[in-house]
């Protein structure tokens, strides 16, 4: 179920939210849990009782390691809890992949005959959720925060939908004291701030991302081969922007509907279009996995407390190589990650130096467009034809482009997503933004803010019923 889609929008949303607030302080959990449940087994009801059952296996070894004194026993049990996720992680994600990757070994070298194996599916929001299991027996390894003591409330943190299919990716001692209690944050003020919280993700969704999607779909679904220059730059900046509208509106729904219910998650976008390097580009583009990574894997590899600089260089590509993977299980992903890293450690090594002398619009642009062109990477799933399409790209061959949906109405969207999406690039922009999003709301602001939100819904609903086209890019991981 996605939260742009009808049967979210008109059925589930109104009678979770008509239940929620119509029962009482210490049954609100339960409506949430009975909500996450129905939530995900619709769109994965095989997989509800795998995450069930490996959420209660979870909750039970954390507890154990918890009461243990034993240093050693610590430690056995959090590797026992880390490699059962990962385990789990690996054979739904990657197996395919994997098996794929030996089978053309043992043909193209051996000649031998390949491993047969069954595809297997991939499970709803698994890479998010494995995540956040893994934050759970590690905060409480490292005793940043005590374990739950309920195996409801664990389950809860897991499976909570606003989050659970596309992040943001929570760290448990973000929202652990949030499970159990959530009157500091429960009040109409954050209800109704976070009701326009959605409605701007849901409005970035379908009223932007949507309409770069029909054009980013049409570019990478023909022959790229005989792709012209001007359609592969038209192609991968409607991605580009696609990618972005699609993925942080859905942020801004899940902090919408968190905030309706008492929950405060972490900001998971912060306009990463108008970074300056790559560097800080991924401080503001999908802020929650890069935390994620910082902190259990990037500083215990050692971080940038290490003896050389080579090894520095190291830790950071080896995230980012890392991350590419956890987007997916192909050569394209783990290039894409390689890609970034790569222009992490040039930044480190002089990269920097140079963005800074070139001024502020052109390091602007010259990191927008280090970041279009990893797309290409993100989007192609063949690496071999990611790297045509680039050759098509730099061809510089602008013949003119032949797709009808290069049309008038493309192009109004496309200038009214570059609006938005380096709207914050200037001061005003800015202050504007943040007003909307984090500011103090007197009567008159509330007033102005819900009837554009009410403009906006209806406007979505009519774009979403009249296009039947609405895709969702992070679905799948």
């Amino acid at each position: 179920m996605v939260f742009s889609s009808i049967v979210f929008l008109f059925y589930f949303l109104p009678i979770f939210f008509l239940a929620y607030f119509l029962v009482g302080k210490k049954f609100k959990s339960i409506v949430i849990l009975i909500g996450s449940i129905i939530f995900y087994s619709w769109g994965a009801p095989r997989f509800i009782f795998v995450i069930l059952a490996t959420t209660l296996l979870d909750f039970y070894i954390v507890r154990w390691m918890s009461n243990t004194e034993i240093k050693l026993h610590k430690r056995l049990l959090l590797t026992l809890s880390v490699m059962i996720n990962l385990g789990l992680l690996f054979y739904f994600k990657y197996s395919n992949f994997f098996i794929e990757n030996v089978n053309r070994v043992l043909f193209h070298i051996f000649h031998a005959q390949e491993i047969s194996w069954t595809k297997l599916v991939l499970p709803l929001g698994i890479s998010f959720y494995t995540f956040e299991t893994i934050t759970y027996v590690v905060d409480v390894y490292r005793g940043v925060h005590k374990p739950l003591t309920k195996f409801w409330d664990y389950q809860l943190y897991i499976i909570l939908f606003p989050k659970l299919i596309a992040g943001p990716i929570i760290r448990y001692h973000e929202i652990a004291d949030q499970i159990t209690d959530r009157s500091a944050n429960d009040t109409i003020d954050n209800r109704l701030t976070g009701f326009y919280r959605f409605i701007l993700g849901l409005s970035k969704k379908v009223l932007i991302a949507n309409q770069m999607a029909i054009v980013a779909d049409n570019v990478f679904a023909s022959d790229y081969h005989k792709m012209d220059s001007l359609t592969g730059w038209i192609g991968i900046l409607a991605y580009t922007l696609q990618i972005y509208f699609d993925f942080s509106g859905y942020s801004d729904m899940a902090i919408g509907l968190g905030k309706m219910m008492g929950f405060k998650f972490p900001e998971n976008f912060n306009n990463p279009y108008i970074s300056q390097s790559i560097t800080e580009f991924w401080r503001r583009w999908h802020m929650t996995l890069g935390n994620w990574m910082k902190n259990y894997l990037y500083i215990p590899l050692g971080g940038n407390r290490v003896n050389s600089k080579l090894r520095l260089y190291f830790n950071l590509w080896f995230v980012f190589l890392a991350s590419g993977l956890w987007h997916g299980a192909s050569w394209s992903f783990v290039f894409w990650g390689a890609y970034h890293g790569f222009f992490l450690v040039m930044e480190k090594i002089f990269l920097l130096k140079t963005y800074s002398k070139l001024g502020k619009l052109l390091s602007t642009l010259l990191t927008f467009f280090i970041a279009m062109i990893g797309w290409v990477f993100f989007r192609v799933e063949k690496l071999s034809d990611a790297f045509v399409y680039l050759k098509h790209l730099f061809k510089f061959n602008f013949t003119g482009s032949h797709f009808s949906a290069f049309d008038s109405e493309f192009y109004t969207f496309l200038v009214i997503a570059l609006i938005f999406a380096f709207f914050a690039y200037f001061k005003r922009g800015q202050k504007i933004q943040d007003a909307v999003y984090f500011g103090e709301y007197t009567n008159t602001r509330h007033t102005l803010v819900m009837a554009s939100s009410v403009i906006l819904l209806l406007l979505s609903v009519s774009f979403i019923a009249a296009n039947g086209f609405n895709p969702f890019i992070y679905f799948r991981f």
